[in-house]
């Protein structure tokens, strides 16, 4: 019965044990679900955090600011960077609605906007879509006055996990740099483009194969063709054929980094086939890595100044009067001639001088005077012919170069259709007068040739020495006996006028620049020959100091400045006397200068002494003395040509000089030489600083006289002024 009643017990038991396994089981089963659930929480908490760490991460760095909103306009997240360019705090605005955010928005004509309509979500239509960013402006708290900021919106929606609209994400880009750059540049090449299309002088733009892609009216107007035409044209092709390869290895040299710019005159061939000058200037425009992108190129008109600078040259080179060359001219192209192979017996030399032109000058005036220099030197030009070059040398000295293969049969020919001319009177306004001319020729013997232009010109002017001893109107040819006879005839001759007082003294005025008022002269010596008429000092000063006579010659002409200062009207006018190295030293020619100042009691500082800057290069103790003894004695002394010669700027410093005269070389090259300018303006300047009475001499035209006065001059001369007269013509 036990046994019986433990059967049921046991089965109980072991349903309740079941039970309780299986309890156990699910426990365990949960159990382990729910540690999965709390690690893939864990896990997704982490993945959170780390995909939150990399947002920040990447707002931190990125330049586009991120706000999220709501559907309903309520502020989800905004980055840090999103903070910045709206103006707001951060941490302040998460969960504020859009509307009530502290921002003003500006549309591009300067109207507020809502923010909410800027940045809420009824400005994006439908899921997946990413509209065109809107530009609008934000006006900064305490920032009146300032241009707002400049900022690209771009709103989106962002679907949920579920597929529904969850936020709306707008993105904020700050443009005002990017703006600013691009108006810098827009500006920039709008004014590079005004200044192009306006500039005055030609402009282009020309790609690396030197083809043109723009160019202005300037350009276009030049080349006589309009802006359309010249685009695509080749720049060398605008040149003359025989210039293109000059031009092309500049080129070359551009683009293979040799130079960086280059600049050349050339000739350009209009429209109209007529050619001009231009200067081309041309540089080479490089990427920011180096490489050659393109050129800019300048054209200048420079005809006017080419023509300007030939007709200087010409005028330098050329006699005023007649367009003859000059004596500069002259030795130029002989010694040329000479240093060619073979002259001998195909050069020679023809002196010819008027004979009786002085008296025509004196009867008939100066005027009727250049009319015959006139005639006559088409005389010699009609004479010539295309044998040779025909110049004057001054006055009524003309010489010819006869080239030509049978050189002595060419000399004789040109010689006797002189003389052959000449018999016809000429016809001066009513009157016919007769002019002759003596005439000497020099061949070009070996002899003559080693000496070069200087010996052959002398040759001929002994030949004409010659000619007019022997009787004038006559024709002789140089023979080496006439060489001696020569310069022994000249130097008795200089001893003769000076004791026959044949050498006179001529004035030209010098004017205070500033009311073009005379104060003073320069004496300047002549010799009145008796044969061959008034010789300026070119013509004999040589043969002075050959022979040994400056010393007499300075005393005659310190005597006759004295008694001229003596008897001018005017009292406060002083006259300059011009004084060479060799005149100095023995003490003779202060003595006189300073004995006729106390005879005639002429006043101190009326006599000036000019010396040139060459005087001084070898000058010694006595000289020094001698200057300083004149400068006691109330004596001023003038550095002449001053800016010309080698002498150290010390003897401005050690010398008792009281003024300098610019060289007329400067002069001559005002207003069209810039650098003679320049060089006539700070010599100025230094004689300035220095305290020093500033003459100008060589003064030809009212421009020179103004320039220099500007410039610090104070007084000048020239022929502007008046050339030199004789003392009976001086008021």
């Amino acid at each position: 019965m036990i046994a019986a009643a433990a059967a049921p017990l046991g089965v109980v038991s072991l349903v309740i044990a079941v039970v309780a396994v299986v309890a156990l089981v699910t426990v365990l089963v949960l159990l382990g679900r729910q540690r999965a659930q709390v690690r893939k929480a864990n896990d997704l908490l982490d993945l959170s955090r780390e995909l939150r760490h990399r947002y920040d991460a990447l707002q931190s760095v990125t330049k586009e600011g991120v706000l999220v909103q709501s559907l309903g306009g309520q502020v989800l997240d905004i980055s840090e960077r999103a903070a910045a360019i709206l103006g707001v705090d951060a941490s302040t605005s998460v969960g504020l609605r859009v509307a009530n955010l502290p921002i003003v928005l500006l549309n591009e004509q300067g109207l507020a906007m809502n923010p909410a309509a800027v940045l809420g979500n009824g400005r994006v239509p439908v899921p997946g879509h990413v509209p065109e960013p809107e530009l609008v402006g934000i006006a900064l708290p305490g920032t009146v006055g300032t241009p707002p900021r400049m900022v690209q919106v771009s709103s989106q929606l962002v679907p949920g996990a579920d597929g529904e609209s969850a936020a709306v994400l707008t993105t904020l880009v700050d443009v005002t740099g990017r703006r600013e750059v691009e108006a810098a540049l827009t500006r920039s090449e709008m004014q590079f483009r005004v200044a192009m299309e306006n500039a005055p002088i030609g402009m282009a733009l020309v790609d690396l194969d030197w083809r043109i892609v723009e160019a202005n009216a300037a350009f276009a107007e030049l080349l006589g063709t309009s802006v359309g035409a010249l685009r695509g044209y080749l720049m060398e092709d605008l040149s003359t054929p025989e210039e293109r390869a000059a031009e092309r290895l500049e080129v070359d040299r551009l683009l293979g980094g040799g130079q960086h710019r280059f600049s050349i005159e050339k000739r350009y061939q209009r429209a109209d086939d007529h050619l001009v000058w231009v200067v081309l200037d041309t540089a080479l425009v490089r990427t920011p890595a180096g490489d050659p992108d393109h050129f800019v190129v300048q054209v200048r008109d420079s005809t006017e100044s080419r023509l300007q600078a030939e007709m200087l040259t010409h005028r330098a080179m050329h006699d005023p009067l007649t367009g003859l060359a000059n004596r500069t001219l002259l030795q130029e192209v002989l010694q040329s001639v000479l240093e060619q192979p073979g002259v001998v017996d195909r050069v020679a030399v023809l002196a010819c001088d008027l004979d009786g032109f002085k008296e025509i000058n004196d009867r008939y005036g100066h005027a009727s005077g250049d009319e015959v220099l006139v005639h006559v030197a088409g005389v010699l030009r009609a004479a010539t012919g295309r044998r040779g070059t025909v110049s004057r040398l001054g006055g009524d000295e003309f010489v010819v170069v006869v080239q030509d293969p049978d050189g002595p049969r060419a000399v004789f020919e040109v010689a006797s259709a002189i003389h052959a001319a000449l018999h016809e009177p000429v016809r001066v306004a009513r009157r016919r007068l007769t002019v002759a001319a003596s005439i000497g020729i020099a061949l070009a013997t070996p002899d003559l040739v080693e000496g070069g232009a200087p010996s052959l010109l002398a040759a001929a002017d002994a030949a004409l020495y010659r000619a007019k001893a022997a009787g004038r109107s006559r024709t002789e040819v140089y023979d080496a006996s006439m060489e001696q006879a020569t310069t022994a005839g000249a130097h008795r001759e200089l001893v003769a006028a000076i004791e026959h007082d044949q050498l006179v003294v001529h004035y030209q005025p010098i004017v205070d620049l500033t009311d073009q008022q005379v104060v003073g002269y320069e004496a300047l010596v002549r010799w009145q020959h008796p044969h061959r008429g008034l010789l300026l000092p070119g013509a004999f000063l040589s043969s002075v100091q050959e022979a040994g006579l400056s010393v007499p010659l300075g005393q005659l002409v310190a005597t006759q400045v004295v008694d001229f200062v003596s008897h001018t009207s005017d009292q406060s006018r002083w006259v300059s006397v011009n004084v060479s190295a060799d005149q100095l030293g023995d003490g003779e020619f202060a003595t006189t200068l300073l004995a006729e100042i106390s005879r005639h009691r002429v006043a101190p500082g009326r006599i000036v002494v000019e010396l040139t800057e060459s005087s001084l290069v070898a000058s010694g103790t006595r000289i020094r003395h001698e200057l300083t003894q004149l400068s006691a004695a109330g004596v001023p002394i003038l550095l002449d040509d001053f800016g010309t010669g080698v002498s150290p700027l010390s003897y401005l410093r050690d010398l008792p000089v009281a003024g300098v005269k610019l060289d007329m070389s400067f002069t001559s090259g005002i207003p069209e030489d810039p650098t003679a300018g320049k060089v006539a303006r700070a010599l100025g300047a230094l004689a300035r600083e220095l305290a020093m009475v500033t003459i100008a001499e060589g003064i030809e035209n009212d421009q020179q006289a103004d320039y220099l006065h500007r410039n610090g001059w104070r007084y000048g001369q020239g022929w502007l002024f008046g050339g030199a007269q004789p003392p009976d013509s001086i008021p």
